[in-house]
């Protein structure tokens, strides 16, 4: 009988991932590329632009990222740049994952009433369009399966105060990744959103009283701790494993028990 859990460090050796969002140490996607790393798989690590770049290739080189490319979605021809690089070089990709989200800020710190249209497009856009595009074009590369992740929030299922449109925007992306996972499945392709709760990241500080909600998980949560880029890691390596083949399309919740407290 195959053991569910193998050797921890040979878990993903010889598994190609894709890991979109690294911005800092600070990072959720950060997190789960160490994760990554340690169970063996090797990487490909993008970066925002020039500017970013300084910042993350120090770590794309920890993670021995053999391909370090910029990827801004908003770049008519980067993402396609980026699996055709994956392609010609590895001709295979086990896993992706979509770490990213945009609002203005007009859009975000407004009521969702109020949003304009260019905003929810741009929202819209970089938050959720740009995981279904990258599904379609990580499909062909996953010929044996695979592992699709994307990262969302509370928010998306209540309301949250000062999150407004982004929660909007995270509701339409676990939609997405039901009906990915419908459409992907019987190719062996399982698709993820992963919720952590509350963390001090720089996608988080475009948040208005951001400190106070980081307050209020932890004193309410069960576990009465907040969550560590860690955390979500170890968690999102978990379903990237064959042991998890038969979890998909669902919304997994890495916030101490948060998500169930009124």
């Amino acid at each position: 009988m195959i053991p569910v859990f193998p050797d921890s460090k040979v878990a993903l050796k010889g598994k190609k991932g894709l890991v979109v969002g690294i911005a800092n140490d600070q990072s959720i996607a950060w997190g789960c590329a160490r994760a990554f790393r340690a169970l063996g798989a090797d990487l490909a690590v993008t970066y925002l632009n020039d500017r970013a770049k300084k910042h993350i290739e120090p770590l794309a080189q920890a993670l021995e990222a053999p391909i370090f490319m910029p990827l801004d979605v908003m770049v008519e021809g980067q993402t396609e740049a980026v699996f055709e690089r994956i392609k010609s070089e590895w001709g295979q990709l086990d896993f992706l994952l979509h770490s990213i989200a945009f609002s203005p800020k007009e859009a975000l710190h407004g009521r969702v009433v109020d949003v304009g249209r260019d905003g929810f497009l741009k929202t819209m856009d970089v938050s959720c369009w740009s995981f279904l595009r990258m599904a379609h074009l990580a499909e062909p590369l996953m010929k044996d399966g695979g592992t699709l992740f994307t990262m969302t929030y509370y928010g998306s299922q209540m309301v949250v105060e000062n999150y407004n449109i982004m929660g909007v925007a995270k509701a339409a992306l676990e939609a997405s990744v039901r009906y990915a996972a419908a459409e992907l499945g019987p190719k062996g392709i399982r698709v993820h959103a992963i919720s952590p709760g509350p963390l001090a990241t720089r996608a988080a500080s475009g948040i208005p009283e951001f400190d106070e909600l980081m307050d209020k998980a932890q004193s309410k949560a069960p576990s009465r701790s907040l969550v560590s880029i860690d955390d979500v890691g170890n968690a999102t390596a978990f379903l990237a494993l064959d042991g998890a083949k038969l979890i998909t399309g669902g919304v997994l919740y890495i916030d101490g028990g948060y998500h169930i407290i009124d």
